[in-house]
């Protein structure tokens, strides 16, 4: 619970930070990074790579992602540099 976790979605939003809980509907990540890819010129695998070489720009204490939305989990730490 410790480590950072991407969390990819179908909307707009990718979301990092560290899993604080877990339900039927929702992921809680703590510390987290909710980031709307409108918003950034950079490509996503860019701006993950970059959260992993820089840190997770934290903007949220806690946030709620409904679980319906979720494409994909993975440790940041396991995203792979190219």
């Amino acid at each position: 619970r410790d480590k950072n976790i991407v969390v990819d979605t179908v909307s707009d939003f990718i979301f990092i930070g560290k899993l604080a809980d877990a339900t039927e509907y929702f992921i809680t990540l703590k510390e987290a990074d909710v980031h709307d890819r409108r918003e950034s010129p950079s490509m996503n695998e860019k701006y993950i790579l970059d959260a992993k070489k820089y840190g997770v720009r934290r903007n949220r204490k806690l946030v709620h992602v409904r679980r319906d939305v979720v494409i994909s989990i993975s440790l940041l730490e396991d995203v792979i540099e190219y």
